[in-house]
C-alpha cells in the first residue's frame, strides 16, 4: 500500500469502532482502537522472527532456572530477544513478544479471549509493556468482556493486513496519525488538551524549517527535533514529514515528553510503528522531571497548555538556584506557559558562525496572548521577555485567527525563537498579523470554527521569509518593545487649620496633649495656614513648652495623628519639605544607562527634574510626594527619560519630578525596564465612522421592514 491511498485502511479501522457503540461514547473509542491498532501492527512486524524468538526464549528460561538453582544472577532476557527480533530487512526491532499467542490464535479461542489477550500483552518486552501500562488497556479489556464486545473487536482486527511489505512504515504512520486526528476531533470538547490543529502545526513547521531548506536538503544530514509537551506526537510527525518531503535520505531523530499517560502512550506507539529506533518518547512532567536533561536539539516545537497552573511544581522549582539556566523572576503561579519556553531555550545547541559543531537551534511555540503583554515592568513575565529579546533570540511572532483551537476560541500566537538569527534579522523582530486569514469550517468542532487553508499558510510563510514590509507584516527593532516605567511625583501641599471637629478627633486619640493643643490654638488661631513647613516649626516649639511629645514610638505616632487631624491637601498651599541635604554630584552614567541626555540641559535643570531644588544656601530641598498624585510613565527605550519628561509631563504639571530612587534591578538606571508586544497597537488601522446619512438610511430601511412585518401580523 502506497502512502497516497492510506485512507482506505484508515477508513476500515475506523469502521470497526462502530462495534464499541453502547459501552463507549464516540470520544472514548480511542481507548480501545489505538492500542489494538498498535498491537496488530506489532504482531505483523514481529511475525518473521517470532519462531526464533520463541525458541530462544524457551532456551533462556531453562538456563535461568539452572542459574537460579545455583543461586546465581539470571540472564537479562529482554536485550537478547530485542536484538533477535528483526524486521524484513534484518534490522533489530528493539522490542519483542515471547508469548505463544498471536491475533489468529486469539481469534480461535473466543471463550478465553480476555485472559489470552492479557497474556499476549504481558509477553512483550518491557519497553512495550510500559507503553500499555499508560494506555491502561487492561481496564478496557475487562470492560469489553463485560459488554460481550471483546471477541468481536479482536476478530475484526485479526483480519486487518498490516504486513510491512504491504503497509510500509511511512504509510502506517499516516494511518495512525489519521486515526489520532479523527478520535481527537470526535472528542472535540477536550481535544485541545493534547491536540493542535494540523494546519497550525504545518505553519509552525514551515516557520521553523523553511529558513534552513538548503541545509536540510544536503546529503547525509542528521536532524534532532524535540517537543517537550508532545501530546500525541502530531508536531513531531509533521516535522518529520516536512523533512522527508524535502530530503528522503535525511536521518531524523525525534524526542518527546508528556505528562498525560494516554497521550504519552499514543506518541510512543506512533514512534515504534514508524520504525524510529533512534528516537524516544518519555513520560513525565517536563518542568520538574526533564527526561532529556543532558541533550540539546536542532529544532524544538511545542504547544504547552494555555494558562497552566504550576502551583504544584513551584516548591521544587523554587529550590533551584535558577530554572534551566534562567536566574531572573519567574511568571505568576497561575500561568506557567513561559516556563516551557525557558526550558526549550535551555536545549539550544551552542552557536558559532561557520562552526558545524556549534549549529545553534530554532524554536516554534504556540501561546495565547498572555505571554505577550501580561505583567508590568519588573514582573516575572516582563523579565522573561526582556531576557529573550535582549539576547536577540526572538525572530518573529505570528498572530493567528481566533476560534482555531478545539477547546478555546481565544487568539493564539506562534513565537519563533532562535540563537542563530540570519544576518538581516539581527536586532530585529518581525510581527505578522494573520488574524483575518481564516476560512470558515463547514462544521464546528468544539470551539474550532475556522481553519487556515493552504493559501494562508503559504502567504504567512512567505511573509516570514522575505524582507518585504506590508500592512500585515512589519519589522521592528528589539528596543521598540522595551520601555522604562518611571514614577512621577508631585509635592504634597497641606493646609493647616484647627477646627472644633479636628480638635475633638485628635483628642479622642491623644487626650494627654490637651494643653498643647489649646496652646497651639491660642497661638495660631482658627484661620487656615497655607505653609505647613513654617506652621510645623511653630507647633513644635509650642508643644515643647507645653510638655512635649511622648518619647519614643508613641511620640512619633502622636505627630502623625496630629498632622492627619489638622491638615488637608490643598493645591493652593505650599509644598511640604521632606528634607534638606548637601549638594551631591549626580552620576548620570549610572542613573541614565544607554541614554543620551539633552546637550542643552543645565545641571540645575536636571536636578529639578529629579526632585532636587536649590534652597539658596548651598543645599538641596526635597519635597514630600503626595501619594494621591503619584503617577507612572512608560517611556520607550529609544528615548531618554529626561527629554520625554520635559516634553510630555513638565508642560502640564510644572511641579512634577521623576523618582530617582526607584531603580532597575539589572542596569541600575532610573525606572523599571519592561518589555511587552502589543499587536493591536502595532497593527491598528483607524476606520472612520460611517456618514450619518448612511446610518440613517439603514435605520429607515429596518423600520420599514418592521412595519411591513407588523402589518402582516395585524391585517
Amino acid at each position: 500500500m502506497t502512502p497516497a491511498n492510506f485512507q482506505q485502511l484508515s477508513n476500515f479501522i475506523w469502521s470497526v469502532a462502530d462495534l464499541l457503540r453502547g459501552p463507549y461514547r464516540p470520544p472514548q473509542y480511542e481507548r480501545v482502537m489505538l492500542p489494538l491498532t498498535v498491537l496488530r501492527r506489532f504482531d505483523w512486524v514481529l511475525a518473521p522472527t517470532k519462531h526464533a524468538v520463541l525458541k530462544k526464549h524457551a532456551d533462556l528460561i531453562v538456563r535461568n532456572n539452572v542459574l537460579k538453582a545455583k543461586k546465581k544472577d539470571p540472564i537479562d532476557v529482554d536485550p537478547i530477544l530485542n536484538n533477535l527480533a528483526k524486521d524484513e530487512e534484518g534490522n533489530p526491532l528493539g522490542f519483542h513478544n515471547h508469548s505463544q499467542l498471536d491475533f489468529y490464535k486469539l481469534k480461535g479461542d473466543p471463550d478465553n479471549i480476555g485472559r489470552h489477550l492479557t497474556d499476549y500483552i504481558n509477553g512483550f518486552s518491557e519497553n512495550i509493556r510500559k507503553i500499555f501500562e499508560r494506555f491502561e488497556f487492561e481496564k478496557e479489556i475487562e470492560k469489553l468482556e463485560e459488554a460481550n464486545r471483546l471477541y468481536q473487536v479482536v476478530a475484526q482486527f485479526a483480519e486487518i493486513d498490516l504486513h510491512p511489505k504491504r503497509v510500509e512504515n511511512i504509510t502506517m504512520g499516516l494511518v495512525f496519525e489519521d486515526l489520532i486526528r479523527r478520535f481527537n476531533e470526535a472528542a472535540n470538547e477536550t481535544a485541545g488538551d493534547h491536540f493542535t490543529p494540523r494546519e497550525v502545526i504545518r505553519l509552525m513547521v514551515n516557520l521553523l524549517l523553511e529558513p534552513d531548506t538548503k541545509v536540510l536538503t544536503q546529503e547525509g544530514v542528521i536532524v534532532t527535533i524535540c517537543d517537550p509537551a508532545c501530546g500525541t506526537g502530531g508536531m513531531l510527525a509533521e516535522a518529520q514529514n516536512w523533512i522527508r518531503a524535502h530530503n528522503e535520505h535525511a536521518t531524523v531523530k525525534v524526542y518527546g515528553q508528556d505528562y498525560n499517560p494516554r497521550s504519552y502512550a499514543v506518541a510512543a506507539s506512533d514512534l515504534l510503528i514508524k520504525g524510529h529506533r533512534d528516537s524516544r518518547i518519555e513520560y513525565g512532567n517536563t518542568l520538574t522531571n526533564d527526561q532529556f536533561s543532558d541533550m540539546r536539539f536542532d529544532y524544538l516545537l511545542a504547544n504547552p497548555p494555555f494558562g497552566v497552573d504550576w502551583k504544584g511544581e513551584k516548591k521544587e522549582i523554587d529550590r533551584l538556584p535558577n530554572f534551566r539556566g534562567y536566574s531572573g523572576k519567574l511568571p505568576r503561579v497561575n500561568d506557567g506557559a513561559l516556563l516551557f519556553l525557558i526550558h526549550m531555550i535551555s536545549k539550544f545547541q551552542p552557536w558559532q558562525s561557520g562552526n558545524r559543531d556549534k549549529p545553534g537551534s530554532r524554536i516554534a511555540i504556540v501561546f495565547n496572548g498572555s505571554p505577550l503583554f501580561t505583567g508590568g515592568a519588573g514582573s516575572g513575565e516582563s523579565e522573561i521577555r526582556r531576557w529573550i529579546i535582549e539576547h536577540d533570540w526572538l525572530e518573529a511572532i505570528v498572530a493567528l485567527p481566533e476560534q482555531m483551537f478545539y477547546n478555546t476560541g481565544i487568539g493564539t500566537f506562534i513565537w519563533v525563537v532562535t540563537n542563530r538569527k540570519a544576518k538581516h534579522r539581527k536586532g530585529k523582530i518581525r510581527l505578522i498579523d494573520a488574524r483575518e486569514r481564516w476560512t470558515p469550517m463547514k462544521r464546528s468542532l468544539g470551539n474550532k470554527r475556522r481553519y487556515l487553508d493552504e493559501d494562508a499558510i503559504t502567504a504567512v510563510t512567505r511573509e516570514h521569509g522575505v524582507a518585504v514590509i506590508s500592512k500585515t507584516s512589519k519589522v521592528f527593532d528589539n528596543a521598540d518593545f522595551g520601555y522604562r516605567r518611571v514614577t512621577v511625583h508631585r509635592p504634597l501641599r497641606l493646609r493647616f487649620q484647627i477646627t472644633q471637629e479636628a480638635k475633638e478627633l485628635f483628642l479622642d486619640t491623644c487626650p494627654e496633649l490637651l494643653d498643647a493643643v489649646l496652646a497651639v490654638e491660642e497661638a495660631l488661631g482658627g484661620e487656615p495656614h497655607y505653609d505647613w513647613n513654617k506652621t510645623w516649626d511653630k507647633v513644635q516649639k509650642i508643644v515643647k513648652v507645653n510638655g512635649g511629645w511622648t518619647p519614643g514610638a508613641k511620640g512619633t505616632a502622636q505627630k502623625k495623628i496630629f498632622r492627619e487631624a489638622f491638615t488637608e491637601t490643598d493645591p493652593e498651599a505650599e509644598a511640604v519639605i521632606a528634607k534638606h541635604h548637601k549638594v551631591e554630584k549626580l552620576d548620570t552614567d549610572a542613573l541614565f544607562p544607554r541614554q543620551t541626555l539633552p546637550a542643552v540641559l543645565k545641571p540645575r535643570e536636571l536636578e529639578e527634574v529629579l526632585g532636587l531644588h536649590a534652597d539658596g544656601k548651598g543645599k538641596h530641598i526635597e519635597y514630600e510626594p503626595d501619594p494621591a498624585l503619584k503617577d507612572f510613565e512608560n517611556i520607550p527605550l529609544k528615548e531618554d527619560i529626561v527629554s520625554y519628561f520635559l516634553r510630555e509631563v513638565r508642560p502640564y504639571v510644572g511641579d512634577a519630578w521623576i523618582d530617582r530612587e526607584t531603580l532597575d534591578e539589572q542596569d541600575g538606571g532610573i525606572g523599571k525596564v519592561g518589555y511587552e508586544i502589543n499587536f493591536n497597537r502595532e497593527f491598528f488601522q483607524y476606520q472612520p465612522p460611517r456618514p450619518l446619512h448612511v446610518i440613517d438610511a439603514e435605520l429607515a430601511a429596518v423600520e420599514q421592514r418592521i412595519m411591513e412585518l407588523l402589518r402582516e401580523v395585524t391585517e
